[in-house]
């Protein structure tokens, strides 16, 4: 499996299914009107977890992709896909509305996006929801999202293998958000392992604690 950020909260995964086919899934991604350069990718699933002009713009996927912007299950392409509610804000939607937390499960692992999460703390029915995960995608960049101390508290409930990172201050965002440091001091992880172009496997996941990988955009 490999897996590129492209920054905010736009990922590429390329996945195996179980024929053997590489399936392309992209998250969230961003329009160009937020300073970030556009990537030129094809996908064959797109998710979209919320109306937001930083996290929906299916133009900048070519290929026709099956796009995905609502709660259920899924299966797209031998691609096992799980949407789930969650807020945008700590206070039940009131100020900024839903998202939909998207788990993902392919080449036996699985994978879980959290979107514009911005509640302070998963709820017990949300946990078992996601249940197991491999890779975390989480935000840490606050004002929108959850902030570092509290995505750290959120990765504490999920206790994944892998955290990458997203949602947070990037040279040329024109989104005030908190920088990146900010989060891997309270994760006491200032000097992480950084990837371009992230490969993983079953076999190369850490085996104990939480470890985080930054991808560089």
């Amino acid at each position: 499996m490999e897996i590129n950020f492209y920054g905010q909260s736009f990922f590429e995964v390329q996945a195996k299914n179980s024929e053997n086919q590489t399936i392309s899934i992209a998250f969230d991604p961003f329009s160009a009107e937020i300073g970030l350069s556009l990537p030129k990718i094809s996908s064959q699933i797109v998710l979209v977890s919320h109306n937001h002009p930083d996290h929906n713009n299916l133009k900048a996927i070519s290929g026709s992709p099956f796009m995905i912007d609502k709660l259920g299950e899924y299966e797209v392409k031998g691609i096992l896909i799980k949407g789930i509610p969650a807020f945008h804000d700590n206070s039940l939607g009131k100020e900024r509305g839903s998202v939909i937390i998207f788990k993902i499960e392919a080449e036996e692992m699985k994978i879980c996006h959290l979107s514009d999460l911005g509640q302070a703390e998963l709820t017990d029915e949300q946990i078992e929801e996601i249940g197991e995960v491999d890779i975390l995608f989480c935000p840490v960049g606050g004002v929108y999202t959850a902030d570092a101390k509290q995505a750290s508290h959120i990765i504490s409930q999920i206790e994944p293998r892998l955290v990458i990172p997203m949602h947070y201050k990037l040279p040329k965002l024109n989104i005030e958000l908190d920088e990146l440091d900010k989060f891997l001091k309270q994760m006491g992880q200032e000097e992480p392992q950084r990837e371009k172009k992230f490969k993983v496997s079953p076999k190369t996941l850490p085996l104990e604690e939480t470890n985080i990988v930054v991808l560089e955009v």
